[in-house]
């Protein structure tokens, strides 16, 4: 059982900072390669997200904010990938349309 949720949810609930920045390398080495200032916005979004967890027993959402965080380092620690991913477009994407138009009426 992985209980690496449970642990950094109570934490980040208890608003400690700076034990989290001691523990998360430790229990999700993958954070040591997002950018700088990337471990202090991880920290923030898992202490908001702890807290406004609905119920203090579900860890879905605190799961959630830690898969989508991974998969960044993930980018962060492919070179390649990260370069192909923010690399401005080599030209204009063309026309967008306007918010909550259907898509199909304009193809």
């Amino acid at each position: 059982m992985d209980f690496t949720p449970e642990a950094l949810a109570e934490l980040a609930r208890a608003g400690d900072a700076a034990a989290l920045r001691q523990a998360l390398p430790v229990a999700l080495p993958w954070c040591t390669v997002l950018p700088d200032g990337g471990l202090d916005i991880l920290i923030t979004e898992l202490v908001d997200t702890a807290r406004g967890a609905v119920a203090p027993d579900d860890l879905a959402p605190v799961e959630l904010l830690l898969t989508q965080w991974q998969h960044s380092a993930e980018v962060y620690a492919d070179p390649a990938l990260l370069a192909v991913l923010t690399r401005e477009p080599e030209a204009d994407l063309g026309p967008v349309p306007p918010p909550g138009a259907d898509r199909r009426a304009s193809d």
